[in-house]
């Protein structure tokens, strides 16, 4: 695996890979890999000869009281395991390659970013949209591989690959979980080991919305109280949201429909650190 640190570096290989036939996938990422982001390099292997794992701590998408500072970073734990999942190349450039002096630039999504994570973070999904569209332009893949567990994320960047026409199969691959259900994240280093034990509360809301919805429910509001119920059994949680909504574009129906794609999300804090989960449900037919 070679590590490449600038745009034009990267993007003159690209232009070569291109020139031989050999498609590209790029698996972006903030670093600190774990086993997801291994299954993402491992899908990518499916769709191109070449995979480019991008590693860069995007400030653009921190809040101001956010955790950017102290987001766990190990570059040579990150080149390693990045190289062992069947990586090509690694592309980390440092925040001047990607942020020069002067740059004055934004992406902004609307609609699908109103709510959510779009509400609770103001300005995140700015960040998310404008550094994965300069990653796109310097690594020039022919798919991009994104995991579920971000969900409303791959809305906004499949809607940002359309708009502006990239050109790239956007595909995304399901999260990846720790045997007791919790979806893995870099995050979860931050979790003490009594908050990780009572964090698989927010996997169990999820399995109880799904059982409730395979049993017959098909008011959005009672399997959000669901949700609500099930993670309010651990009294040190404090819950951000927890909500059901069509899949394709985060609409709210009162009621879903049989045949409805549905999203079950879910951000709540496990002392300081905030986790997120989501599932994806189709309402069944018949009852």
């Amino acid at each position: 695996m070679k590590v490449i640190n600038t745009i034009k570096e990267m993007q003159k290989l690209s232009d070569t890979l291109k020139a031989q036939g050999k498609k590209i996938a790029c698996v972006p990422t903030m670093g600190y890999l774990h086993q997801g982001h291994l299954s993402l390099i491992t899908r990518a292997k499916d769709f191109a000869e070449v995979v480019v794992t991008t590693l860069f701590v995007n400030p653009t998408q921190f809040g101001p009281n956010e955790d950017f500072e102290r987001y766990p970073r190990n570059f040579e734990r990150d080149c390693q395991m990045a190289e062992s999942a069947g990586c090509d190349y690694l592309f980390a450039p440092d925040i001047l390659e990607m942020y020069p002096i002067g740059f004055s630039c934004n992406v902004i999504i609307r609609n699908v970013t109103d709510k959510f994570e779009g509400e609770r973070r103001p300005g995140h999904f700015d960040g998310v949209a404008l550094i994965v569209a300069k990653l796109f332009n310097a690594v020039r893949p022919h798919a991009s591989i994104f995991g579920q567990k971000d969900f409303q994320q791959t809305l906004v960047i499949k809607q940002m690959a359309k708009d502006l026409n990239f050109g790239i199969d956007i595909i995304i691959a399901p999260t990846m979980r720790e045997p007791d259900g919790l979806a893995m994240s870099s995050r979860n280093t931050y979790l003490s080991k009594q908050e990780r034990e009572d964090a698989i509360i927010l996997f169990k809301a999820l399995e109880e919305a799904k059982m409730a919805i395979d049993g017959g429910c098909r008011e959005r509001k009672v399997i959000n109280a669901i949700m609500h119920k099930t993670l309010r059994s651990v009294p040190q949680i404090k819950i951000d949201y927890a909500s059901s909504a069509l899949a394709d574009n985060l609409d709210e129906p009162d009621t879903f429909l049989a045949g409805d794609r549905i999203v079950l999300l879910i951000a709540a804090y496990m002392g300081k650190t905030r986790l997120i989960d989501n599932s994806l449900v189709t309402i069944p037919k018949g009852k």
